[in-house]
């Protein structure tokens, strides 16, 4: 299967307003010449980035305002994206997390939490595959769950939880598509610098944050080469790799031990 081509198609990123997703549409503009389909709950800041992007590269931009914690709102737009634009490829990024002890959690916070990064991913991935099952033309879908997946967290049960979902449903689902020239790549990136880490609970964990722009850099490179599965940054995959050594209780122990010193410092304990 040859690598995609970004140059000149299609390409639909949710969670485009900040973070991953905003870096990651960038990238796929300034270093792939992509046209983008950028997809946020919050409307000035992704008319910034259209601009941003269509002031300094060739690139066409279109801005999707929906909130994917509503679900009428993710049919809805997905559809109107499919019948205006010929789809090439599609980043699902948007996602919601929480730290802190899970019994804290509210009812909302927890329901938002699964609507999110389950239900509206789940949703995409499946109308998107039939989309391109149905076409038969070249494309790609990526997920981005998180090492979380791999290695549940501590004080982030939920989120973890969530992102282990989509690791096993887009890695079964992957088996089941018959168009040959469709990929579904799962992402993996462990924690990353970004609006959504910095708050003080993350204060003590900043040294394991990744830079974001390295973090998207490595995870278009494996959705081009049509990675199966991505874990970025050297330590993450070696730690990925080795952790047979180690067992897994123990390693989430450790990442236990490490959020909750960030959290009783936040507390003042």
């Amino acid at each position: 299967m040859r690598n995609l081509d970004f140059k000149g198609k299609w390409v639909l990123v949710t969670g485009a307003s900040s973070g991953l997703g905003e870096e990651m549409a960038r990238q796929l503009a300034v270093q792939h010449g992509a046209n983008l389909i950028l997809l946020a709950r919050r409307k000035e800041r992704l008319e910034q980035l259209k601009h941003t992007i269509e002031r300094e590269t060739k690139s066409c931009v279109d801005i999707v305002v929906a909130d994917l914690s509503e679900p009428e709102q993710v049919e809805e737009i997905l559809e109107t994206i499919i019948s205006r634009r010929d789809l090439y490829a599609a980043v699902l990024n948007a996602g919601v997390t929480y730290l802190g002890k899970h019994l804290a959690l509210s009812k909302e916070q927890f329901n938002q939490m699964i609507q999110v990064n389950i239900i509206s991913v789940t949703y995409m991935t499946s109308q998107l595959a039939a989309y391109f099952e149905k076409k038969k033309s070249v494309g790609g879908i990526m997920i981005v769950s998180s090492m979380a997946a791999i290695f549940p967290t501590p004080f982030q049960a939920a989120y973890a939880g969530t992102k282990g979902f989509l690791l096993n449903f887009a890695a079964a689902l992957s088996q089941e598509l018959e168009n040959k020239e469709l990929s579904l790549t799962i992402f993996l990136p462990g924690g990353i610098a970004t609006e959504m880490t910095s708050g003080d609970g993350f204060k003590e964990l900043r040294g394991y944050l990744m830079p974001v722009q390295q973090v998207a850099k490595e995870g278009l490179t494996a959705f081009r080469k049509r990675r199966a599965t991505y874990i970025p940054g050297f330590l993450n995959r070696l730690s990925s790799k080795l952790s047979f050594l180690l067992r897994k209780e123990f390693i989430i122990k450790q990442t236990g031990k490490t959020y909750k010193k960030s959290l009783d410092k936040l507390s003042g304990l």
